[in-house]
């Protein structure tokens, strides 16, 4: 018999749906993160607090990220769920300012504001207001 072949057991496909649910009730049903959080954005504890509201996974990547400084791929991973997921919880952390996300020494090593510095703002501020028309169409 092709291994390929057979039938996907009850048991299996009854913890696979219920791991999608679970992922659809921790986002409340959200597919997007409010920011844009690549793969490899670091994130670190804030001053702000969790509202009791947020999932149990929210204090888990918390705690997470007051130990040490964490990429948003090092929490999926250590929480075992989807990165799109994650993106979404650790979104709601940073609304509560419970997390941050750090500015590098590259950006804070010189005074003067360097070509990089202002297209990673001005990128910034791109993804945050997509409907906002530049200064040069402004007129």
């Amino acid at each position: 018999m092709n291994p390929c072949s057979r039938p996907t057991p009850p048991a299996a496909e009854a913890a696979h749906t219920a791991a999608f649910v679970r992922n659809y009730t921790l986002t409340r049903g959200r597919t997007r993160s409010r920011y844009t959080l690549r793969l490899e954005t670091v994130l670190e504890a804030g001053p702000g607090r969790p509202g009791p509201a947020l999932p149990e996974e929210c204090g888990r990547i918390l705690v997470l990220c007051q130990e040490r400084r964490r990429s948003v791929t090092e929490l999926a991973g250590t929480l075992g769920r989807p990165v799109s997921v994650v993106r979404i919880l650790v979104s709601d952390l940073l609304d509560a300012r419970a997390l941050r996300v750090p500015v590098t020494a590259t950006y804070t090593e010189s005074s003067d504001p360097t070509r990089e510095l202002l297209e990673a703002l001005s990128a910034g501020l791109k993804a945050k207001w997509t409907h906002a028309v530049s200064y040069a169409q402004a007129g």
